[in-house]
């Protein structure tokens, strides 16, 4: 079958990238690590950045979403919050749900953790991290993350 390239609709192709935030209650930004790329896994990043078996979050509850999966196993000693995953379709399981419970727990630790997310979207108020960066100098992308997050420490303070 020749595949008819028209019908084909994609996104224009970005280098993006990311970085691994920690924010408080008060979405003020506590931790900004390293710039990476954004095909890097997040969970991966974390166990580049804080090391498992540390005592890292010791005294700390962290409220991570689904894509630091496998983190309450790596980091033992701290309370992690993952919230539950829903199980795969198979032939034992052919309509798979979440109980009413797992659902409640989903809905508590989704509005905790959309502090963070309004967090990051506070640093995305900036603009220099939405639209293209054009310049080719690794070290200023860190400085458009960085300035970003302390802006907007300061105005939310």
């Amino acid at each position: 079958m020749k595949l008819n390239r028209k019908s084909i609709t994609a996104e224009k192709k970005r280098h993006t990238l990311k970085s691994l935030v920690i924010s408080d209650f008060n979405r003020r930004i506590l931790f900004l690590c390293c710039i990476v790329a954004g095909s890097v896994h997040d969970y991966t990043l974390m166990k580049d950045v804080f090391t498992p078996g540390s005592a890292w979050f010791e005294k700390v509850n962290l409220w991570l979403d689904l894509g630091f999966l496998g983190a309450d196993k790596d980091y033992q000693s701290t309370q992690i919050y993952l919230p539950h995953k829903k199980p795969r379709k198979s032939k034992k399981n052919p309509n798979p749900t979440l109980t009413p419970e797992q659902k409640k727990q989903n809905r508590k630790q989704a509005a905790t953790r959309v502090i963070v997310e309004h967090a990051i979207g506070g640093m995305k108020f900036f603009h220099c991290l939405m639209h293209r960066i054009r310049n080719h100098l690794g070290h200023f992308v860190d400085y458009f993350f960085s300035l970003s997050a302390g802006l907007w420490n300061y105005k939310i303070c």
